[in-house]
């Protein structure tokens, strides 16, 4: 946990990206939150949620780390959302988020990769309103559409996925980079009082930033479709 001044304390959570390969290439599990829900009513997201205290208790007494603990909190809202089983050896870290943001609640969030157990999924009533086996261009395309609602870590994972031709190349490639660790602050444009989107470490608005002048890390969010911008 943590706490920083102005912001609400850091509490812990894991989504699990669950793939599988379809026929029209790599897939992604995609639940559609109910509209009246308080958190992301409405959104389309990954399996997951918060880390709860008995995911942080080890065998014989012992706490686990926080990655540790991630892990069993993503393995157990995968099996309560959707019923797909999975061992802490299949979750694959992908990256973390974080926002830097005045918000009511603040998650410190791992996204895991996995490969799916089964072409079954059973949802938990009252949780999520319907499920869907989408490739990555396609909800992106949805979203871009207007037709289908997505958060901006849900958004940029897809951009990621979108580049991977099946669920091996990008097992393998999440096993062998660095997770990316995203803290989000949101992009306020001049004289403006709603954002413009969020960006993060490498953008030259970034608090605290060295980067060059002009240098971008951001994803705008004023239209559709949104636009990523990174200067490498």
């Amino acid at each position: 946990m943590e706490n920083r001044s102005g912001l609400a304390p850091l509490e812990d959570a894991c989504t699990v990206v669950l793939l599988r390969d379809g026929a029209g290439g790599l897939e992604t599990l995609m639940l559609e939150r109910p509209s009246s829900s308080s958190s992301f009513g409405g959104a389309w997201v990954f399996p997951g949620g918060k880390v709860d205290p008995e995911d942080r208790a080890g065998k014989n007494g012992a706490t686990l780390d926080e990655l540790a603990a991630a892990r069993a909190a993503g393995l157990r809202e995968l099996a309560e959302e959707t019923g797909q089983r999975l061992s802490p050896d299949d979750l694959v870290w992908l990256a973390q988020w974080t926002p830097m943001q005045k918000l009511p609640r603040r998650f410190r969030t791992w996204f895991m990769l996995a490969e799916a157990s089964s072409e079954q999924v059973v949802l938990n009533p009252g949780e999520h309103d319907a499920y869907a086996w989408l490739t990555p261009a396609e909800a992106l395309a949805r979203h871009a559409a207007g037709t289908m609602t997505l958060i901006p870590p849900t958004w940029v994972t897809l951009r990621h996925l979108e580049t991977m031709g099946s669920v091996a190349q990008a097992l393998e490639q999440a096993r062998v980079g660095t997770p990316p660790t995203y803290n989000s602050h949101w992009l306020m444009p001049d004289g403006g009082t709603r954002p413009a989107g969020v960006m993060w470490a490498g953008d030259a608005a970034y608090p605290g930033s060295q980067a060059p002048p002009g240098a971008r890390h951001r994803l705008i969010t004023t239209g559709l479709p949104w636009i990523f911008e990174h200067t490498n």
